[in-house]
């Protein structure tokens, strides 16, 4: 009896490996098809990221190292592009202080928006209205806030020249997009009444987020409004206001088309930034393979700058926590 019963107990182990290499491999399998249809789904929004994002950044970059024209065939340049643009161009150093200027305006709004943001957090009366009324000028299209501002500062029919000269504070209208002193700071607050709505609900959004019983335990300990809000209010909505400082920084490199509409980059290059720069060396002169260049410049630059943010943020800024 001991030697028939011998197999019957020698196969069970032999059984539940067979079982258990059957799970495995199914598991696999099952696994295998999820992944692939995962990159299935994604391919057609792969294709054209790469087709209009990858392909042209990529094909720019040889561009700017290379002599260039519609007409005659590519010859190569080394760093001739580059060196051009550090010795010998004023315009690109003039463009380029004036984007660095535009950005460093974002912190002004960031400000404004913030202040507007803590009244309109606050129980009062009519919030809401408040909330829709400063969030309004975001969804205007850019083109329109240029139309509307360049009106507002116009020489002639302005309202901000007719309402200082009732007030008595100066005599004839000052030519705001005509000087080359007022005309950057006009564009930079038109930039600013336009997004300014949305740096509000973002930091909203951060505010409402933060526990109330962390006020009241502040308040209990004897910390005032200020002290509140240095210890509490702006530890906690740093994640929002780096979020708001990186919206400002791609305005600066994408604001073409409010420059365009109220002063053209003019008087001379008082106004221009490197994006409105780009576009007149490209398809004003012609010159494709510079402005390619100077395309690189802006981009290794936004990078840059997007990083030090990233830094200043904590390093963990835009990453996903699970659990």
């Amino acid at each position: 009896m001991a030697r028939l019963k011998g197999p019957e107990t020698s196969s069970a182990p032999v059984s539940n490996t067979h079982r258990r290499r059957k799970y495995v491999s199914a598991v696999t399998g099952r696994r295998a098809r999820e992944y692939w249809l995962i990159w299935l789904f994604l391919l057609p929004s792969l294709v054209i990221f790469a087709l209009y994002r990858i392909i042209p950044l990529i094909w720019n970059v040889v561009l700017s190292f290379e002599f260039w024209s519609p007409y005659a065939p590519a010859k190569w340049a080394g760093l001739y592009h580059y060196q051009e643009m550090v010795f010998y161009d004023d315009v690109f150093w003039q463009t380029l202080w004036n984007t660095l200027i535009f950005m460093a305006s974002a912190p002004i709004g960031i400000a404004i928006a913030l202040a507007v943001a803590l009244l309109v957090d606050t129980p009062i009366r009519g919030r809401n209205v408040y909330r829709t009324i400063v969030f309004m000028s975001y969804p205007v299209m850019t083109v329109a806030v240029g139309i509307i501002w360049q009106w507002l500062f116009n020489e002639n029919v302005g309202l901000i020249n007719y309402v200082l000269i009732e007030l008595g504070f100066i005599d004839k209208g000052i030519p705001f997009l005509e000087s080359f002193d007022y005309a950057l700071p006009s564009v930079i607050v038109a930039s600013i009444w336009q997004v300014v709505g949305f740096y509000m609900i973002i930091l909203l959004t951060g505010l409402q987020s933060i526990p109330p019983n962390l006020y009241e335990a502040a308040s209990i300990d004897g910390a005032n409004a200020f002290q509140r809000f240095r210890r509490i209010t702006l530890p906690l909505i740093r994640p929002s206001l780096f979020l708001c400082f990186v919206v400002g920084i791609i305005n600066s490199f994408t604001a073409f088309d409010l420059i365009f509409v109220m002063t053209g980059g003019g008087p001379g290059h008082a106004t221009d930034l490197l994006v409105t720069y780009i576009y007149s060396v490209a398809f004003k002169l012609s010159k494709f393979d510079y402005a390619a260049a100077v395309t690189v410049v802006n981009f290794v630059l936004f990078l840059t700058l997007a990083f030090i943010a990233n830094r200043l943020a904590g390093g963990e800024a835009g990453s996903v926590k699970s659990g």
